[in-house]
């Protein structure tokens, strides 16, 4: 006899467990290695970006949408913020002194983990079955959060100011369109290079990664759409 845990999986909830499982291992490296955290948490952006495509090749469960929400609540929730919680750490955060600046520093990570998981309850009620989505999604806020980690070592003033903007924009309430095949199978070249290679010729990868990303950040609500949303958004002007 089969577990239904077992027998009721299909190939595309194995990669979100692989995501899954990529999270946590972030979660608990970033003390020791927070480089080696940031790219985890991106190549966790490209397994979640995978088990789409598997799941469009060989087919979904019923229990894969639960399944991909929950991956992204630690490693897209719970691994950035401890990241940024252990490099704030790390550099000292002072810039606001005493309690005041102890609750900050704990504080805006647990809040962008609080958002995350809010986001992602509402996707999963409203949005899986849209080609858009309300809010910047968390797995672009993580991508943003980690490609500053790989991309230059900056203060940690600009850590916490990214963690909070990304907690706002995450609930904001704006159009966010899904990414034509074209454009994730680019982003998705570019996630794996900047994790397989972010040093190489100044950090390329990461920062075309990162540009890309705050373009989409952005941009997107305003300019990208694809060529049936925009023929209904045309109709209806």
């Amino acid at each position: 006899m089969v577990s239904r845990f077992v027998g009721g999986l299909m190939p595309a909830d194995l990669v979100t467990l692989g995501n899954a499982a990529v999270g946590f291992l972030a979660i608990v490296i970033a003390p020791a290695n927070p480089e080696l955290a940031a790219r985890l948490v991106l190549l966790a952006a490209v397994a979640d970006g995978l088990d789409g495509v598997v799941a469009r090749a060989f087919g979904g469960s019923e229990v894969g949408p639960y399944l991909d929400s929950l991956a992204d609540v630690a490693s897209f929730g719970v691994a950035p913020a401890v990241l940024v919680y252990v490099i704030l750490v790390d550099l000292e955060f002072t810039a606001v002194p005493g309690t005041v600046g102890t609750v900050v520093l704990f504080g805006v990570p647990a809040l962008f983990v609080a958002v995350a998981v809010l986001r992602l309850g509402f996707y999963s009620a409203y949005d899986t079955a849209e080609t858009k989505t309300v809010g910047a999604p968390s797995t672009l806020a993580a991508t943003v959060l980690g490609t500053l980690v790989l991309t230059a070592h900056w203060d940690a003033n600009a850590y916490l100011i990214a963690t909070f903007a990304m907690t706002v924009a995450m609930i904001a309430p704006i159009d966010y369109p899904d990414l034509l095949a074209r454009d994730a199978l680019l982003m998705g070249g570019i996630h794996v290079l900047a994790v397989a290679m972010p040093q190489f010729y100044g950090r390329v990868f990461p920062f075309a990664l990162l540009t890309l990303a705050l373009a989409y950040l952005l941009l997107a609500p305003a300019f990208y759409w694809g060529e049936s949303e925009r023929r209904l958004r045309d109709a209806r002007a």
